[in-house]
């Protein structure tokens, strides 16, 4: 039976490893907003992250902002699908020691394996929900590399983030692959009902 957690980050390895698929999170603290250029900036370009991302949450991001002198306002800030962005969460978590992935449409094996050997999960957001998730955002604290603006690294400041769902968890469990199994056992009485067998 799903459980809801509310934390607070940056979130420690025993908390995260007693996550479980299908539990709902809702979090206070900083949050680190990062997209595909951020990524390749980091592990292709050679430049590491200005700031710790040590027992962080990140959000695959590409936030719409302002800047009013030398603060950042909010506009909109939504998130992008994950998939894409696989061959560096490895070292998002491994390297840098990130316990949270956000976004949407899961990510793949090594991502999983990762989360196991070091302790992270992979938090699904309703698609849709840039509103809100831009209404639980209190501040933008601060933009590292903001020459990739819209895709630099940003530091935000949240309250009530979520509903969250933890959809790859520690314990080797992917929501995403037992939804397309069930699709699978299915398919096959869907196409004889529909006639097409």
């Amino acid at each position: 039976m799903s459980k809801t957690y509310h934390l607070t980050s940056p979130f420690t390895e025993e908390v995260i490893r007693e996550l479980h698929a299908g539990d709902i999170v809702y979090f206070d603290g900083p949050l680190f907003g990062i997209r595909d250029l951020t990524q390749i900036y980091i592990f292709d370009k050679g430049n590491p992250p200005p700031v710790s991302l040590e027992g962080m949450p990140c959000i695959h991001t590409a936030p719409s902002l302002r800047k009013v002198g030398d603060k950042w306002e909010k506009i909109c800030v939504g998130t992008t699908t994950s998939t894409r962005m696989e061959r560096f969460t490895p070292g998002l978590i491994g390297q840098y020691g990130v316990r949270a992935i956000i976004g949407k449409g899961g990510l793949y094996e090594d991502s999983l394996k990762a989360m196991q050997k070091y302790g992270a999960v992979y938090l699904a957001i309703v698609g849709g929900a840039a509103a809100l998730e831009t209404e639980q955002i209190e501040e933008v604290e601060q933009v590292y590399f903001e020459q990739l603006h819209p895709e630099a690294l940003y530091r935000f400041r949240v309250k009530n983030f979520g509903p969250l769902t933890v959809a790859m968890d520690s314990h080797g469990v992917h929501l995403y692959e037992k939804v397309t199994e069930q699709v699978k056992k299915r398919l096959p009485d869907i196409y004889a009902k529909l006639g097409v067998l």
